[in-house]
């Protein structure tokens, strides 16, 4: 029993004075990627912020530490390899990866909106501030999250908006130029001047505080309707919030029809025919009505 103990105890020595080496190494080789690992932390950060003087995530730290941590992992693999544990590591490894799986396909969405969140602090395809229409949800921009995008509506209600919802549809920033086209159609009767009509439409937009004159105005006949000849006046205001646009729609709509009723122009409306077996119908006006009893 004292020969095994002593065979026993002089292989333990062996083996350690072997390993010592090899434990050292594998020391010095973590050291080492610790270093590297706070140099590239250091590096990445200065670099994102130099890139991206604004971002509204905060995400230097974040893309940083995933930096440092595969930096600490390749030093701990290879001190493993060096020490020859890297087999049941790497069958260690084997077991996480299906556990990984599992979790991926619990998480994807998740995952999907945090990586539509980093596009969106890097891409930049709106603001704080930005009104945009986004899932038909219109409103101002106030928070650009991680997961979500934080919309107020203009009826005043706080909506969430998914990240991973901007990049698999269309979206519209309406705050990009800093301006918005006011659109109005409408028509007038028959016997205006259409001449006449389009002059003063002309000379009532150019009098919109908001108005924008290097912009130009658009107006055009479009058709002849059943009762009108229609039109549609186009022309550009300053778009700092949707009160704006509200504004540029709201004085063009009361001047035109203030000044269309100076000019004796009609806003037409819909004109029915009776016909009293009278060929193309008969005016109420022309003939006195006899309603037979």
């Amino acid at each position: 029993m004292i020969d095994n103990f002593r065979n026993v105890w002089q292989e333990f020595q062996q083996n350690i004075l072997e390993h010592i080496p090899k434990v050292l190494l594998a020391l010095l080789t973590v050291i080492v990627f610790v270093f590297i690992a706070s140099t590239a932390k250091k590096i990445c950060i200065r670099f994102y912020k130099k890139a991206f003087k604004e971002n509204y995530l905060n995400i230097e730290q974040t893309i940083a530490s995933l930096f440092y941590a595969l930096f600490i992992a390749a030093g701990i693999l290879l001190a493993l390899h060096i020490l020859g544990l890297d087999k049941p590591f790497e069958k260690l490894l084997a077991g996480a990866g299906v556990i990984g799986i599992i979790a991926g396909f619990a998480l994807k969405d998740i995952a999907s909106n945090m990586f539509s969140g980093l596009l969106v602090d890097l891409q930049r395809p709106y603001k704080v501030g930005d009104w945009v229409e986004i899932d038909g949800k219109y409103g101002v921009v106030l928070a650009i999250n991680w997961l979500t995008t934080k919309i107020k509506t203009v009826p005043g209600q706080e909506v969430f908006v998914p990240n991973q919802i901007i990049f698999n549809a269309t979206f519209s920033n309406y705050s990009t130029w800093g301006k918005r086209r006011v659109i109005l159609k409408s028509g007038v009767s028959y016997g205006d001047n259409l001449e006449h009509v389009r002059a003063v439409a002309l000379d009532e937009v150019q009098k919109i505080k908001e108005y924008l004159p290097e912009e130009g105005i658009d107006f055009y006949f479009t058709d002849i309707g059943g009762s009108t000849y229609n039109f549609i006046l186009r022309y550009w205001v300053k778009f700092e919030s949707n009160d704006d646009f509200c504004r540029g729609m709201n004085d063009i709509i009361m001047r035109i029809k203030k000044r269309f009723e100076q000019e004796n122009i009609s806003i037409a409306y819909p004109v029915t025919t009776l016909d009293f077996a009278v060929k193309g119908g008969v005016n109420l006006f022309d003939k006195e009505i006899k309603v037979q009893k």
